[in-house]
């Protein structure tokens, strides 16, 4: 982006007013990845993540210096596919410690036996990126042997983002071509559109195109929810056995994950099956059409709900915690959205901006059973303060103490 020029014919004083509201918009949209990706790289990594999250171009800022082989280009993926070897031929020279990045590895898997070899034989180090770990299943391709670490790149996050605003970030989403933009439902469909073509067509995932699509839609009605195959095969018109073949394509794509219910029973009866979140909250909301939240209603509710525990699925990866994140709900309607580890801390999400008695009944249930559990109530209301056992966070607080690695 440039700022804009002076026309000869503009007074000076609007020049100033519109230069300074363009500065500001484009401040709101600027934006520093904090993967710390030079650190956790050893002699390979996979790096995966959906797609548009910023691999490629998080990978050529970070590593300028490096060998790069894009196979999205199809010149250069036809000619790796009529020979694999040809990657061999090209860095057998290279010395050893010489890094190589291969973008979109899983639409040559061939490449990975080539790439073992190099690794071994000639101390080459690899990046390999991905936006589906799917065809590497399927294909039985190469693993490496261990020698390359796994990786996953988010969306944007909190403190990545200059100037955050939530309202804005409930709405788009954290993907960064779409939070960049005031309206990005343009750019939402264009991104199902290339997702349905390219990663589910193309690949020969599903015959049933239409039907695949249908029930992304209906999926995203239960984004949040507790998974229930049979209601949505009916609502789609397919089998049960159907639709959870077509959510693990959502998750070996990397566009969706499931929360698992917190399983530690003791005197009430809890909700076993899990939860189903898409990989970012404005894909979800596209999806179901909510093209204009406003505060106060379900719709917005669902979406912040989202937005906070994506960001908590994101500390959790890019700082390697081991603590499994569940949900909790019991079968007289008492639930709390996240459970962090063995009950070590327990996080409802509310949307309201003002915390009252009926926003805490999850948590306090929670703690009649777990007293040991520290309780965090995150929400719209801007003052943070303590109430009995439970903390009231206002959002952006939490954010802030999340990241800095004060929740877990």
């Amino acid at each position: 982006m440039q700022a804009k020029k002076l026309r000869k014919s503009e007074p000076y004083s609007r020049f100033l007013r519109k230069n300074w509201e363009y500065r500001c918009k484009f401040q709101r949209f600027m934006y520093k990845r904090i993967f710390d990706i030079e650190n956790k790289l050893d002699e390979g990594m996979f790096l995966f993540g959906a797609r548009q999250t910023g691999k490629s171009t998080l990978l050529k800022e970070r590593f300028k210096g490096a060998i790069y082989y894009d196979l999205l280009n199809p010149n250069l993926r036809r000619a790796f596919k009529m020979n694999p070897n040809a990657l061999w031929e090209a860095l057998q020279d290279k010395p050893a410690g010489t890094l190589v990045i291969v973008d979109e590895i899983q639409k040559v898997p061939e490449l990975l036996d080539v790439v073992h070899s190099l690794m071994v034989e000639r101390g080459l180090f690899f990046i390999l990126s991905g936006s589906s770990a799917r065809k590497l299943k399927r294909s039985g391709a190469n693993t490496l042997g261990g020698r390359a670490i796994p990786e996953t790149l988010y969306p944007l996050v909190w403190p990545e983002v200059t100037d955050f605003q939530i309202d804005h970030a409930v709405q788009n989403g954290m993907i960064p071509r779409h939070y960049m933009v005031d309206d990005a439902t343009k750019r939402l469909s264009g991104y199902v559109k290339v997702y349905l073509d390219e990663e589910i067509k193309e690949e020969s995932e599903i015959r049933e195109l239409d039907a695949f699509e249908r029930f992304m839609e209906v999926a995203a009605i239960s984004d949040g929810e507790i998974v229930n195959y049979s209601n949505i095969a009916q609502d789609c018109g397919v089998s049960a056995k159907t639709v959870k073949s077509y959510f693990q394509i959502l998750y070996d794509t990397l566009i969706g994950y499931e929360i698992p219910a917190f399983r530690k029973e003791v005197k009430r009866r809890i909700v076993q099956a899990p939860r189903f979140y898409y990989f970012d909250v404005g894909l979800a909301n596209y999806l179901m059409g909510r093209h204009t939240l406003k505060r106060g209603t379900d719709n917005y509710g669902h979406a912040f709900e989202h937005l906070v525990m994506q960001e908590i699925m994101a500390y959790k990866g890019y700082n390697d915690k081991r603590d499994i994140v569940s949900y909790w709900h019991t079968y007289d309607k008492k639930e709390v959205d996240a459970i962090i580890g063995d009950a070590k801390v327990a996080i409802e999400i509310k949307s309201a901006d003002n915390v009252v008695n009926k926003h805490k009944k999850g948590l306090k249930a929670f703690k009649e059973e777990h007293p040991e559990c520290r309780l965090l109530l995150v929400s719209l209301d801007p003052i943070t303060r303590t109430s009995g056992d439970i903390e009231l966070i206002y959002v952006l607080d939490f954010l802030k103490m999340l990241w800095d690695g004060d929740i877990f």
